[in-house]
């Protein structure tokens, strides 16, 4: 027995016939019948209307050669693509030439297998669901009825369940019962039919009369498909939403914007609303972008830089456009949204331009998970360069009387992604900004802001620089005092403990600082009070671990006050302390930490 055992990686179906093929071909001269398929359809089955069929995975199996088969007087000494001369020798193999060929197909195999660790492979694929046309679905319909006698809402339902147990994706596809509704009853495919029917008309006639059309039915457009979250992809998606794109829409809504003039403002509003809600998922993302949807918001922004609702809608696209999409975000980046952000935050300052803060935010995201390595630390360092992180350390000077604080903290924080941009912002006043806004929201019991900004310290704090700074500037006794302010919150009370952490991360002298203003006190009685809080409970053993591993002193303060108790009872509880905890008990020196 001649064994040859493949690489274990899997090959589709297809591919496995496909060498069966060339081994056999080139061994017998022949396409084997038994490898030519036919689909032959009986009249009872029903065609499949799906428009792509998945691949069958399989894995490879052992390909085996009994000798025993071989019979020197069948074998040919060569073997000749030409046709056979003679006929009465089709059905003989070369088992020669067929092992050979299957050695080779092994030693390239082989070869990938080998320098397979020195490429970069790319990112895995993602299993796409499998579509249907509205054609289709309706023919399919149309068949359980005429062909089954099936009636029609009995035919509709069993369309649906037939192909949603195949795996056919139906969202976009209008569902109504024969007889009793029809496709273009739908609104939004009415509002699109119309829609086209303007986009047909040159530019010139984009005026009067036909922009507000335009704009209401872009209104109308927007009021069937907006969906909560509609900046998030595939989160609450509307349904009408999807049976917009996948009937044109994006294509059709950047056709019309770029006909529509700079000066129109109100129908220009009216089409960037409908495009954010159009802008669901990645195919319609996509699909933006091929017709050229960055440019078209990009000379919208660049047209109306003072108009408070343009500048609104516009980055509100921005933003849904460039969620999970990183091709979205590059070509933003190559038109210069950072300079035309700059631009419009000096021109606008304090205005709450809500939507300019969450398109610099989901810019700098690396949300795309086809992509292997994201560009956007890149950007974030460009958005930093050009003044942007200043910009908005100045919108946190403002206060608790600003409208963007919460905004403009959240959008620094992705923006303060290495240790010279947090330093500099540091220098720029950032500090004390943050450390004025927590006292100040601390009085005012505003937790939204608490949150935000200990969040915010937190991450510039990873700075050791900024560590000494924040202490020195008495942020230790600040954020102990928060806690007491918001003893009933552990939402807060995790912020604090998470900048306590960073802050004691390799300092004995800020940990001795925090035991000296309470920070032991408040995990204890944080962990006591709040058991069932489990990010709670996880920050504050990490909390403790940073303030013992390198201060022995604190371990006996820590254990006399029962600080064992509560980290046993988090690592029992709450699956996501048990390392933290392990570790909080190991720093501790208590037996058994492990257990």
């Amino acid at each position: 027995m001649v064994m040859a055992r493949l690489p274990g990686h899997p090959i589709q179906a297809t591919q496995s016939v496909f060498l069966t093929q060339i081994v056999y071909a080139i061994a017998s001269n022949v396409v084997p019948p038994s490898l030519s398929f036919q689909h032959h359809r009986c009249n009872h089955h029903k065609p499949n209307p799906i428009s792509r069929q998945q691949p069958t995975t399989l894995p490879l199996k052992a390909f085996t050669l009994n000798q025993s088969q071989i019979q020197p007087h069948l074998l040919r000494p060569h073997c000749s693509l030409s046709p056979p001369a003679n006929r009465q020798t089709e059905g003989l193999v070369d088992y020669n030439s067929a092992f050979s060929v299957l050695c080779l197909y092994l030693f390239y195999s082989s070869l990938d297998l080998l320098f397979s660790p020195f490429i970069m492979a790319p990112p895995p694929k993602t299993m796409t669901a499998r579509t249907i046309s509205q054609e289709a679905f309706d023919e399919l319909v149309k068949e359980n009825i005429e062909d089954l006698g099936m009636d029609p809402t009995e035919a509709l339902q069993d369309a649906i369940q037939t192909l949603t147990l195949q795996g056919v994706d139906l969202s976009g596809i209008v569902t109504c019962v024969p007889g009793e509704g029809n496709v273009r009853d739908n609104p939004v495919i009415q509002s699109l039919e119309r829609l086209k029917q303007l986009d047909s008309k040159s530019r010139d006639l984009f005026c009067g009369e036909v922009l507000d059309e335009v704009a209401e039915l872009f209104n109308k457009l927007s009021e069937l498909c907006a969906a909560q979250g509609s900046g998030n992809v595939n989160v609450n998606v509307n349904a009408n939403a999807a049976v917009a794109t996948k009937n044109g829409a994006v294509e059709l809504a950047c056709s019309l914007c770029s006909k529509i003039p700079s000066g129109s403002v109100v129908a220009i509003v009216s089409s960037l609303k409908a495009m954010t809600s159009l802008l669901h998922d990645l195919q319609s993302t996509g699909t933006f972008h091929n017709s050229n949807g960055p440019g078209i918001v990009i000379g919208f922004l660049n047209d109306n830089k003072q108009n408070l609702d343009v500048l609104n809608s516009g980055f509100r696209v921005v933003a849904s456009a460039a969620t999970g999409n990183e091709i979205v975000k590059e070509s933003f980046m190559e038109l210069k949204v950072d300079e035309l952000i700059m631009e419009i935050m000096t021109l606008n300052k304090n205005l709450g331009i809500q939507s300019l803060y969450d398109a610099i935010r989901v810019l700098l995201t690396p949300d795309d998970n086809r992509v292997v390595a994201s560009q956007v630390y890149g950007y974030a360092r460009k958005f930093a360069k050009i003044g942007i992180a200043e910009a908005l350390v100045d919108s946190l000077r403002a206060g608790l009387g600003s409208p963007d604080l919460v905004s403009a903290s959240v959008t620094l924080k992705a923006i303060a992604v290495n240790d010279e941009i947090c330093k500099s912002i540091a220098e720029k006043g950032g500090i004390d900004a943050i450390l004025r806004c927590i006292e100040d929201s601390g009085e005012q019991g505003n937790k939204a802001v608490a949150k935000v900004c200990c969040s915010l310290l937190s991450k510039l704090a990873g700075s050791d620089t900024n560590k000494s700074a924040v202490v020195e500037k008495g942020g230790m006794d600040k954020l102990i005092k928060l806690s007491a302010r918001f003893a009933d919150d552990p939402s807060v009370l995790q912020e604090i403990m998470a900048i306590i952490s960073v802050l004691s991360l390799r300092s004995p002298e800020n940990a001795a600082r925090a035991i000296e203003a309470g920070a032991g006190d408040l995990a204890i009685q944080a962990m006591q009070k709040f058991p069932a809080a489990h990010q709670m409970q996880r920050n504050s053993c990490l909390m403790i671990r940073n303030l013992v591993v390198r201060n022995p002193e604190n371990r006996a303060i820590l254990l006399n006050n029962g600080a064992e108790k509560y980290i046993r009872k988090a690592k029992q509880t709450h699956g996501n302390c048990k390392n933290a905890a392990t570790d909080a008990l190991r720093d501790l020196g208590v037996d058994g930490y492990h257990l």
